[in-house]
């Protein structure tokens, strides 16, 4: 089930990937209606088992291509879907909030796990090539073999998430865990994701889109994310995004009524 190429580069292999996906990813939009799409949960599920499963097919034999990309611009078009971002959300927000490790770390955890179970059955013809492995000729192959065997993918994600310069990053300590609202309905689950990323149809973006002649608010001031939350007068939350964050009723409320109305206008 792998396309091997000339050069061993894996471009054709990752390119028949990337279009196997764009169908799933077809499948996968029929469950993500704007007010009545199935739940995170229900998305995710279904992702991991129709678009995961196909992009991570023997993962540790390709999984140092330089054209991984082409496969995982489409996984962040998943975790969009899953979680009601805009295409503009930041990367680093999306496997945070759609609760999936980021899909260089999962290929690294696949690659780790097949090393170790080489490494221990030593009747596997495959156990002296990665033992006693051939020297390496050219400096730009990274063969198996140099691959970390450690599988600690959590704390690699807390890490890469500390250092991430995001907006709104100061509101998740753990990237490992579901976030707050997980299991609420499609529509106040996507606002919601939009408010923490910073990226929603607010009068600013509509205005940059060329959607929109002004990108003023209701109240005279620039519409953004943040000021609809925290400094609007008109639709402001009492806490402002830390306590929308928290997905708790008040703010379930807040999506549903006085949010909507504002987007609405």
């Amino acid at each position: 089930g792998v396309t091997l190429d000339r050069t061993l580069s894996f471009k054709a292999h990752l390119s028949k990937t990337a279009m196997k996906l764009k169908t799933r990813i077809n499948v996968l939009c029929k469950l993500t209606g704007t007010t009545w799409g199935a739940t995170a949960s229900t998305l995710r599920t279904s992702a991991l088992a129709l678009v995961y499963s196909a992009a991570e097919y023997c993962c540790p034999v390709w999984a140092r291509s330089s054209h991984t990309r082409m496969v995982e611009s489409l996984l962040n078009t998943t975790m969009c879907l899953i979680t009601g971002c805009l295409h503009s959300a930041p990367v680093p927000w999306l496997p945070v909030l759609a609760n999936i490790a980021p899909p260089r770390l999962r290929r690294q955890a696949a690659t780790a796990e097949m090393l170790l179970k080489i490494l221990g059955n030593t009747r596997w013809p495959l156990h002296d090539d990665v033992v006693n492995h051939p020297p390496a000729r050219l400096s730009s192959r990274r063969p198996i073999w140099s691959c970390d065997t450690s599988d600690i993918t959590n704390q690699r994600w807390t890490d890469e998430w500390a250092e991430a310069i995001v907006v709104n990053h100061g509101l998740v300590s753990d990237p490992t865990i579901r976030q707050p609202g997980f299991d609420l309905p499609r529509q106040p689950w996507s606002l919601l994701n939009r408010f923490r990323t910073g990226q929603g149809t607010c009068r600013a973006s509509l205005n940059r889109w060329g959607m929109a002649q002004s990108d003023l608010c209701q109240c005279g001031q620039r519409q953004t994310m943040t000021h609809i939350v925290d400094d609007c007068q008109l639709t402001k939350l009492d806490g402002g995004l830390e306590a929308l964050y928290q997905a708790d009723g008040t703010a379930v409320e807040w999506l549903n009524a006085v949010a909507t109305t504002a987007f609405a206008k």
